[in-house]
C-alpha cells in the first residue's frame, strides 16, 4: 500500500509525529557516518598515523556533530568533516607525545634500499611518504589518497590555498628525488 504525506488539495506536507522526525533524524544520521566514515578515518590517520587513534577521532568527530547538530548544516558534506576530523585529529596527536620525523630520518623497518632490491616498491613509497615532515605529508596525504582539492585542504588545515600547492610540489619533489636515487633515475620525473 502506498501511503500519501500531504494534503493532496493544497499540496502541503503533512507535519510528522515527533516520534516520526527523531527517526528520520537519526537514519539520516547513521545514514551519514556509513556514508563518510571510512573517509573520516583516513583524513584522521593522516594525521595520528595510528589506526586505533584514528577510530578514537571517527567516533570523536561524529559524536561532536551529532551532539551540536552542526552535520545537518553542511554544504560541503567531505570539506566539514575533513575539517572537523582535521582538527580533532591535531588535537589528539597533540596530547600523544611522539618523536617528530623529518625528512632525513631512516626507517625504523628495513631500509628503502633492502625493500627496492624485493622489488616491493609500494612499501618503499609509504615508508618515504612517512618520512617527510607532517606539514608535507599531511596536504599530500589529503590530495593523493583523499582527493581533496587545494580549496579543501587549505580550508581543513587552516592556510592558504597556495601554500597547499607549494607544499604538496615540495613533498613530491622530495619524493621524486628519493625514488630517482633508489631507483637509479628510472623513477625520477
Amino acid at each position: 500500500m502506498i501511503e500519501l504525506t500531504g494534503n493532496l488539495a493544497t499540496n502541503e506536507p503533512v507535519p510528522l509525529s515527533p516520534g516520526e522526525e527523531a527517526a528520520g533524524h537519526e537514519a539520516r544520521f547513521t545514514a551519514l557516518v556509513e556514508r563518510q566514515a571510512r573517509f573520516v578515518f583516513r583524513v584522521a590517520y593522516a594525521v595520528v598515523r595510528n589506526p586505533q587513534l584514528a577510530e578514537d577521532v571517527v567516533q570523536e568527530t561524529f559524536l561532536k556533530l551529532y551532539r551540536t547538530g552542526t552535520w545537518e548544516r553542511m554544504e560541503d558534506e567531505r570539506a566539514f568533516l575533513a575539517c572537523a576530523a582535521w582538527r580533532i585529529a591535531v588535537r589528539k596527536r597533540r596530547r600523544r607525545p611522539e618523536a617528530e620525523l623529518d625528512e632525513r630520518t631512516p626507517s625504523p623497518a628495513a631500509s628503502p634500499e633492502a625493500m627496492a632490491v624485493a622489488g616491493d616498491w609500494n612499501e618503499v613509497v609509504r615508508r618515504l611518504v612517512d618520512a617527510l615532515p607532517e606539514e608535507l605529508r599531511q596536504p599530500l596525504a589529503l590530495s593523493a589518497v583523499e582527493g581533496l582539492t587545494s580549496r579543501e585542504i587549505a580550508a581543513t588545515m587552516g592556510i592558504a590555498e597556495g601554500t597547499v600547492r607549494t607544499r604538496i610540489m615540495r613533498a613530491r619533489r622530495i619524493l621524486r628525488e628519493k625514488l630517482a636515487t633508489l631507483g637509479g633515475g628510472k623513477h625520477g620525473r
